[in-house]
């Protein structure tokens, strides 16, 4: 067990307040900050501070998997860690994108390796054979854009918005609704940039107009749409936004976002936790690298409910933890109010495999059998497969995420 430091991603849509703010550093900070990576991912491993120095996480793991994963985990995904945990802090919207499953990325790194695509590569699309499944939790108010919607919602809010040339288009009746939506989402996305200029400006005024009338159903898609096309100017990107649920997670709420969902982080604040891959398959919004084909080959076009993205939550005392369907990770979040100050609390006792605890409000004690130390708002401790019991003792309300391979 170990106080683990993680890396910091400086992009242009991060924030120059939230991370800094987050880790007690001064504020603003001189680039946007927009992820805080924890975890031992090669484009950006974590390191261990303990009383020897500082060790990158990566490299232990290479060295000792068996005793810093456990049996299971290395026999289970190879001996490397197999998911990773970052906090990431949107002041802008991130691109269009969605990612691939398993099969999908084995495919498509086998593919890129025999052309010989640099893995640094602007172009390059698979960075890594592994899929990308991922939850987020909403630390603050927290905005996405996140799977097909239903199409009857397309529908009425196309009509709201008083724009015909897209409400009447025919896909939005089709007797399939994933063939509808992937003809029309294809049609959008492929069009003139002629075409596109003259559906976006139509568009954003109806969305203006709707909002001068006090609409009060679709505000929150009118006011990204219209954030969206003053960000993006003639991207096809702003269409395909009217196709996805707009999401409003309040604090502690989460989406989870399987294989082939296409999505948008819009604004907030939130714990992020995934699969230990970089794939990123991106279809607008974006000064990056855009390859429609590709993303069409791993996009899902079911409509989804927002109900259906949340992830399943199982509380017991002060924890709550989300397990999605997938084996790489389950997230728990315990929140020591009042009632827990002073009162030590075990959060982990038998289960194997290795952890990342994240402090994100006030202060506790950590420990296990051999060492404690305390972790302030902002920092982290990485706790191996050998580190049991792990036992939670606060200072003051606070608030732990913890990270684990899913038993």
């Amino acid at each position: 067990m170990d106080l683990l430091r993680g890396a910091i991603r400086q992009y242009a849509w991060g924030s120059r307040t939230a991370i800094a703010g987050l880790m007690n550093r001064p504020a603003p900070s001189e680039q946007p900050e927009a992820e805080l990576w924890l975890g031992a991912h090669p484009g950006d491993p974590a390191f261990l501070v303990s009383p020897t120095g500082s060790h990158s996480l990566l490299e232990l793991l290479r060295d000792d998997p068996q005793t810093h994963l456990g049996t299971r985990v290395v026999g289970q995904f190879g001996p490397e860690l197999p998911f990773l945990m970052k906090v990431i802090a949107a002041d802008q919207p991130l691109s269009l994108q969605a990612h691939p499953n398993s099969a999908q990325a084995a495919e498509g790194f086998e593919r890129e390796e025999r052309d010989n695509l640099p893995v640094s590569a602007p172009h390059r699309n698979y960075r890594d054979a592994r899929h990308k499944p991922e939850i987020v939790v909403a630390l603050e108010e927290f905005d996405a854009l996140a799977g097909f919607r239903p199409m009857l919602d397309t529908r009425r809010l196309l009509q709201a918005f008083g724009v015909r040339r897209l409400a009447d288009a025919e896909e939005l009746n089709a007797p399939n609704e994933p063939d509808g939506v992937r003809a029309l989402f294809t049609r959008w996305m492929n069009q003139p940039q002629y075409v596109v200029d003259r559906l976006v400006s139509a568009l954003t005024t109806g969305a203006k107009r709707y909002l001068e009338l006090r609409g009060v159903m679709f505000a929150p898609e009118a006011k990204t749409i219209l954030e969206l096309a003053e960000l993006y100017p003639g991207d096809p990107g702003v269409l395909a936004a009217l196709l996805l649920n707009r999401i409003t997670l309040q604090p502690g709420e989460a989406l989870f976002l399987p294989a082939g969902n296409l999505h948008a982080y819009l604004r907030g604040v939130a714990v992020e936790v995934m699969a230990n891959s970089d794939n990123v398959l991106r279809g607008g919004l974006t000064s990056k690298h855009v390859d429609l084909t590709e993303l069409l080959r791993v996009l899902d076009f079911a409509p989804i409910t927002e109900e259906r993205l949340r992830p399943a939550i199982d509380r017991d005392g002060p924890c709550v933890m989300y397990t999605p369907p997938v084996e790489e990770f389950r997230v728990s979040v315990w929140s020591l109010g009042p009632d827990y100050v002073g009162r030590e609390v075990t959060a982990l006792e038998h289960e194997d495999g290795p952890h990342i605890f994240l402090c994100t409000k006030g202060s506790v004690t950590i420990r296990d059998s051999h060492r404690k130390f305390t972790l302030s708002r902002g920092e982290a401790a990485w706790i191996s497969a050998q580190d049991r019991p792990i036992r939670l003792l606060a200072d003051c309300s606070s608030q732990v995420f913890c990270a684990g391979v899913r038993p």
